[in-house]
């Protein structure tokens, strides 16, 4: 045989690659016409725009002629229907399902009062309703910084433009309540002008810098997160002007956190029954999110939370914020090609084991606190309970941490548990400690343990008189609040609802 025809190319052979390139150039050529046509819709979009609009426009409603399916998938972020097996679109009365954490946040506000979060849309009216703010009717309440607002209105951003960043920290949260009025919305994460997702937090900007990296470098994908990120984040405020602070001078980690709060001699509160000087961690659900494996494959908080929806030959951007469990079809699926039930089935079970390790710490946690309480009274001194402040200021960081973020089970189910796993630990050191100190002063046994099994007994036991309380806010809801609203919409800062 000549072998030159051992060369030639079989004719099947030629026949797959010459069907193969014509898949490639088709599937190509389909790519490029769905980009064609995405960038005409959005130079369409932009180029019949109804309404001009510039600078920092604060009010939701007048975006809704430029962009209408943005705008009505938005209002959507009100309604409370959906439900999963761990908490759901409505706000659930976390403090009567577990009342431990009355005792854990005994001297905080989070004590009166901590319900789950709705949408985007019940924000303001959400912190009205909050006995976490109190009542500027009741001269003994306290009043609450400006800073509090700062991340539930597009309001915020114009403030701090005309007032100024500094300025608009130092004010009260009741001296801008007839300036902040519209929910969370458009201004907070878009340029009004280009519609390109922007920074409006100066918090944001100043947490990366002080982390050492460069913000107006990221790519699109990263806004998508970083928008989300303005917010869904730990944080807290300076003892003086309040000023809003990304505690990441040592990194996005927990323990980076930690080591700041530790280097400036930190707390928000002095716990009322221990003594410990706590950190309240907020929600670093941005924080935790980067520790898991969407994020190391580099989906965005959008991808999941905010997913692509095609209408009419229209492909867009839902602005309903919710849970991916909500539409598993649209959100997992894109990805993940197991079925909706083995989907859920997979979320629930990183849920449900983080829940176990978390309402262990809580009973432990408590317990602790209470003992600490009870060698104070007993006349233990500051160098005996020093040790203890100690490991109960790490103990509640480390829970509050995890359970403070959203979705963390799930973002990052190893990370989370593993927080969860390190707080379990010092409660127990901590408790242990206690039962040294006592040993010391004659006391050998149980401490007698108070009757929290309410949210009512718990915060009757740390001296609450929650029946004022909502009866302040009631009044402040009937009086002060229209107020503020009428007010709001007289210069011309709110409009009616659809």
């Amino acid at each position: 045989m000549n072998s030159n025809d051992n060369k030639k190319m079989k004719p099947w052979v030629a026949w797959l690659l010459f069907f193969v390139t014509v898949g490639i150039v088709f599937l190509l050529g389909m790519l490029a016409a769905s980009i064609t046509q995405r960038r005409a819709e959005v130079v369409s979009i932009m180029n019949n725009k109804k309404v001009n609009i510039t600078g920092i426009e604060s009010r939701n409603e007048i975006f809704a002629e430029n962009y209408p399916r943005e705008y009505e998938s938005w209002i959507k972020t009100a309604d409370t229907t959906f439900q999963s097996e761990f908490n759901g679109s409505s706000s659930v009365d976390v403090l009567a399902q577990r009342p431990e954490m009355v005792i854990l946040w005994a001297g905080y506000a989070f004590s009166k009062d901590y319900g789950t979060p709705r949408g985007h849309m019940h924000a303001i009216e959400d912190v009205y309703h909050s006995l976490r703010t109190g009542s500027p009717m009741t001269p003994d309440a306290g009043p609450q910084p400006a800073t509090c607002w700062t991340c539930k209105s597009p309001d915020v951003p114009r403030l701090m433009d005309s007032l100024g960043i500094a300025e608009y920290y130092k004010g009260t949260w009741a001296s801008l309540g007839h300036e902040v009025v519209n929910p969370i919305g458009c201004a907070d994460c878009h340029d009004a002008e280009t519609m390109n997702l922007k920074i409006s937090r100066p918090g944001l900007i100043e947490g990366y810098k002080n982390s050492g990296q460069d913000i107006t470098g990221v790519s699109q994908q990263d806004m998508r997160s970083l928008a989300c990120a303005q917010c869904h984040v730990e944080y807290y405020f300076t003892p003086e002007g309040k000023y809003l602070i990304f505690p990441w001078h040592n990194g996005l980690t927990m323990e980076g956190g930690e080591q700041y709060y530790d280097s400036i001699q930190f707390a928000d509160y002095t716990h009322k029954l221990s003594r410990a000087p706590i950190i309240k961690a907020q929600h670093p659900d941005y924080e935790i999110y980067k520790t898991g494996i969407h994020a190391q494959r580099g989906v965005s908080c959008a991808d999941c939370h905010m997913p692509y929806v095609s209408e009419g030959g229209v492909k867009y951007t839902s602005h309903h914020v919710r849970s991916p469990l909500a539409s598993i079809n649209n959100t997992c699926q894109v990805c993940h090609r197991e079925s909706e039930e083995t989907l859920r089935a997979a979320v629930y079970e990183r849920q449900r084991s983080a829940n176990e390790i978390r309402d262990l710490v809580e009973k432990e946690l408590a317990m602790a606190h209470i003992e600490a309480k009870f060698a104070w009274d007993k006349g233990a001194t500051e160098a005996q309970m020093k040790e203890v402040l100690q490991l109960l200021r790490q103990s509640q960081w480390r829970w509050d941490y995890a359970v403070a973020s959203h979705g963390g089970s799930f973002h990052s189910p190893i990370e989370f548990q593993r927080i969860l796993s390190l707080s379990l630990d010092r409660a127990h050191k901590a408790r242990f400690a206690i039962s040294k100190v006592l040993a010391q002063l004659g006391h050998i046994g149980d401490v007698p343990m108070p009757d929290i099994s309410t949210k009512e007994k718990a915060q009757a036991y740390i001296g609450l008189d929650i029946p004022k309380e909502r009866e302040a806010k009631k009044q402040f809801m009937e009086t002060v609040v229209p107020k503020w609203l009428e007010t709001a919409k007289a210069n011309n800062r709110l409009v009616s609802r659809r």
